[in-house]
């Protein structure tokens, strides 16, 4: 008997390598029938010799969208992030640039984005350490253990962190700290502060073992942060906490010197309230009409985190509309790299088609992308118009990038209609443009999210 079960299990072998391995049988079985496919020769040639995009482009699909634009917010002209994942800073310091100019009739202005991004890398160390002491009684290969020390820091970030960083240290002028190389390069840097943090978390933990007190690891942590605030000072500079500055009009009339601190700026040029603006998400492998909270997407540990509403894009773009009617730019951030025609700068959900290339459908809906980390917001810009049709239903949109003078009229890209459907993810806006039925889902208990879910993804 033990004969006749040995022997079938032999047989059974060839069978088990042959569904779980790529044997010679299976390989053969492939090109077998990649052969009889019969692959265009012509197309194979050129893939082998010309530019991707170029041998992708969808010809069907060559009329652009014009450069007409029924409604439009006042803009201030084209920022730079440079080789920095900052987009979600100057996105949301964009939105408001202009009221600046407006209201001290200036010429320009811009804001310090160093001067945030110095305290949002001090910001987010202490986070990572403190997330460090409280999971110090977990094995290493814990899932939020793991999370952490994956996720050190980074430069990325979403509208919620600039909220942290407004309200809890202020704005200065672009004038009084200005860009650095290492500001306009975070790589470097980034990298230097990532191996430093790791190295401090092993630190940690060996002290959490030894049985020091709470009260002796918060002393290690700030040692930890006065060095990740010396490697800040060397590559950003240090911020001001008092400075003098002066506005000077469009007609080269300067004002008076004023003696202001970061906080005392802010309250002088910013006179808003950061809660009045709600962050509105389409995801649809979300339940919809449901307050959403992300674990950790915050840069401040007593800061708000990630928190929004999540309701289908249909709702979400008259909203839109009215705010941009209204003069308000928003906080608006996508998944840019699909469908992205540079020589265009135009998103269109039809500018590529891969499809008739390879012969291959690629049919996952916004949903499956989500789901499969395919898709999900990298990018944070500033939406500033709008082109509606006779019936006032949007056609187009504008974007105000921060890619320096890349893209339409300097630095601009023109999204349609349908791919702000499908690749929109994040969005601003103003509550005195949003209906009561949905500020009303606010007062709803957070539905609280894991830092690892699909949509943590930062905007750089």
């Amino acid at each position: 008997m033990k004969k006749i079960l040995v022997s079938i299990a032999i047989l059974a072998l060839p069978f088990l390598l042959f569904s779980q391995t790529i044997t010679l049988e299976v390989l053969n079985k492939i090109q077998t029938s990649y052969k009889a496919s019969n692959p265009d020769k012509a197309v194979i040639n050129t893939l082998l010799t010309t530019d991707f995009k170029s041998m992708t482009t969808n010809a069907s699909n060559t009329v652009k969208p014009d450069a007409y634009f029924k409604y439009r917010v006042k803009s201030a002209g084209i920022t730079d992030q440079k080789s920095s994942g900052r987009c979600w800073l100057f996105a949301s310091l964009n939105v408001f640039r202009p009221k600046v100019i407006e209201k001290h009739n200036l010429s320009d202005f811009e804001f310090s984005q160093n001067f945030l991004f110095f305290y949002d890398q001090l910001e987010k160390a202490n986070l990572f350490l403190q997330g460090i002491i409280e999971t110090a009684d977990k094995t290493l290969d814990d899932r939020k253990v793991d999370w952490l020390l994956k996720n050190a820091i980074g430069d990325g970030g979403v509208w919620g962190g600039f909220v942290n960083l407004v309200d809890k240290y202020g704005l200065v002028p672009a004038e009084v700290m200005p860009e650095t190389n290492s500001s306009n390069n975070t790589r470097y840097m980034a990298s230097v502060l990532t191996t430093l943090l790791r190295q401090d978390a092993l630190e940690l933990r060996k002290a959490f073992t030894d049985k020091k007190s709470s009260n002796e690891l918060q002393q290690l942590k700030v040692k930890m942060l006065t060095d990740v605030y010396k490697i800040l000072v060397y590559n950003l500079g240090e911020p001001p906490t008092t400075f003098r500055y002066r506005f000077i009009d469009k007609s080269k009339t300067a004002g008076e010197y004023i003696d202001y601190t970061p906080l005392s700026f802010r309250k002088e040029v910013l006179s808003i309230n950061t809660s009045d603006y709600i962050m509105f998400m389409d995801d649809p492998s979300r339940e919809y009409y449901k307050l959403y909270e992300i674990e950790f997407d915050r840069n401040t540990q007593e800061g708000v985190n990630w928190k929004y509403i999540n309701i289908p894009a249909a709702d979400i773009k008259p909203m839109a509309i009215a705010s941009i009617k209204g003069g308000d730019a928003m906080y608006f951030s996508c998944d840019v790299g699909k469908q992205y025609d540079k020589s265009s700068s135009t998103l269109d959900a039809n500018n590529f088609d891969y499809e008739s290339v390879y012969g291959i459908k690629f049919t996952m809906t916004k949903k499956e992308r989500i789901q499969t980390f395919e898709s999900g917001s990298t990018h944070g810009m500033t939406l500033v118009a709008v082109d509606t049709d006779s019936d006032d239903k949007p056609v187009k949109w504008l974007i105000e990038n921060s890619w320096g003078s890349t893209g339409f009229d300097g630095g601009h890209l023109i999204m349609t209609d349908k791919w702000f459907d499908e690749y929109m993810f994040r969005i601003v806006i103003d509550k005195k443009y949003v209906a009561a039925k949905i500020l009303d889902i606010l007062k709803m208990k957070a539905i609280m999210l894991p830092p690892w879910d699909p949509m943590f993804l930062e905007d750089k």
